[in-house]
């Protein structure tokens, strides 16, 4: 890259960083001006949905010629949707409620897979109703629901794949063992169902190149499997799990490219993918408040003090048990505390949620520069993925936030 274009990108950079900056401490200002307001003193989302579209153009840039379906467990916030639809993303689907909320966006039902390989009968129903045909299987009960509830259905076949090294490990619980496909494939031509194409998932959070070389080999075998038995495939869904960040996105794009070269599929093949926290992780940010503190009344240097926030495992940090994920909290001082003196060099501490049970531990260690008061505001970055959408009202605390969407681009996404 160029000097200009790395000025470029750190002017861009730059620019973004102080829209969000001036839009947190914008809100922390009205919230400081009326804290009687209730709902006000809740954690609170920015959302730069500018993000989406940079994280769009990362994957076209790697992976022109794979469609993205975005995996809408992920994150379900209506504002998301609507701009990856803009940008002709489909969408994922694995359930009843996701399908009714792409579609009340306009969404063409070409436009969904459901790609749920055990599903209720009501919910292969509905999706029939509504046009949704493309699905997926990987056992023979699912063949006989859909024969009954979705006779017309296009079908992908689900085989199994895993990468040691997801977050979350997809393999244990969905996936056709390669020996079990030809007897599946005979199954769907017996009940007069087409089979369209083959599907994979290594693992939400994957960073291992040959898992998904596998996975698309293994792929390329069932394929023509398929074909044998009467099948005249025209898609592979790769699936997701692809991370964030150019330096890991680029090696396992690099391999699906590969992989996919080497595997020699048809000429007309469709090739899509599943990603989820690909788009949503980077375009939200979490702003909690800190409303109590416990401080050492004694000498001891064992026990770390502690803050607690106004979010926590059973809200929008549920991915710190599921997926361990670890957290760095930016601090933002309050102006209430302006006239208490503040201990200088650096202070750690425990961060805990709101609820009164235990396992409600957002950090078990957060080192500031400062000491942090009551009143003060811990700023969360990334936290687009399984955050929102896993939150409960767990203890009787609101799941629902407010959320700031800014745009640090040029595009009116209006």
């Amino acid at each position: 890259m160029s000097s200009l274009g790395i000025s470029t990108c750190e002017r861009r950079f730059k620019s973004a960083e102080q829209l969000l900056n001036n839009t947190i401490h914008q809100r922390i200002a009205h919230i400081e001006q009326f804290p009687q307001i209730l709902g006000l003193n809740d954690s609170f989302f920015v959302a730069d949905i500018e993000e989406i579209r940079r994280q769009h153009d990362l994957w076209v840039s790697h992976l022109h010629f794979i469609r993205p379906f975005y995996a809408v467990k992920c994150n379900t916030d209506t504002t998301l949707l609507k701009v990856l639809r803009q940008l002709d993303v489909g969408f994922d689907c694995a359930s009843i409620d996701e399908i009714h909320t792409v579609l009340s966006l306009g969404t063409h039902p070409n436009n969904i897979i459901f790609a749920n390989p055990c599903k209720a009968p009501e919910a292969i129903a509905f999706a029939h109703k509504v046009g949704v045909k493309k699905t997926t299987f990987d056992n023979l009960d699912e063949l006989d629901k859909i024969k009954k509830h979705m006779p017309d259905a296009q079908l992908l076949l689900r085989i199994f794949a895993n990468d040691h090294t997801a977050i979350v490990a997809l393999g244990e619980k969905y996936g056709a063992p390669l020996e079990s496909t030809h007897a599946l494939l005979m199954r769907a031509r017996d009940l007069d169902i087409d089979v369209v194409g083959i599907s994979f998932h290594i693992g939400s959070g994957a960073s291992d190149p040959n898992a998904i070389r596998k996975a698309v080999a293994h792929s390329r075998v069932v394929w023509k499997i398929a074909q044998s038995v009467g099948f005249s495939l025209k898609i592979l869904d790769i699936g997701g799990g692809f991370q964030p960040t150019e330096s890991l996105f680029e090696p396992m794009a690099t391999a699906v490219c590969s992989a996919i070269s080497e595997a020699s599929f048809p000429e007309k093949t469709t090739f899509i993918a599943e990603p989820g926290r690909f788009y949503a992780r980077n375009v939200f940010t979490l702003v909690c408040r800190v409303f109590s503190r416990r401080v050492s009344t004694t000498e001891s240097l064992e026990a770390l003090e502690m803050l607690y926030q106004n979010d926590g495992v059973y809200g929008n940090f549920m991915n710190g048990l599921i997926e361990k994920e670890e957290y760095t909290p930016i601090l933002i001082r309050s102006r209430i505390n302006d006239d208490l003196a503040r201990k200088t060099g650096d202070h750690t501490y425990t961060i805990w949620g709101p609820t009164c049970d235990s396992t409600d531990c957002v950090s078990r260690k957060s080192t500031f520069a400062c000491e942090v008061k009551v009143g003060d505001f811990l700023v969360y970055k990334n936290m687009g993925a399984y955050t929102s959408a896993t939150a409960t009202r767990f203890n009787g605390f609101s799941s629902q936030k407010d959320t700031i969407y800014i745009c640090s681009g040029s595009d009116d996404y209006s």
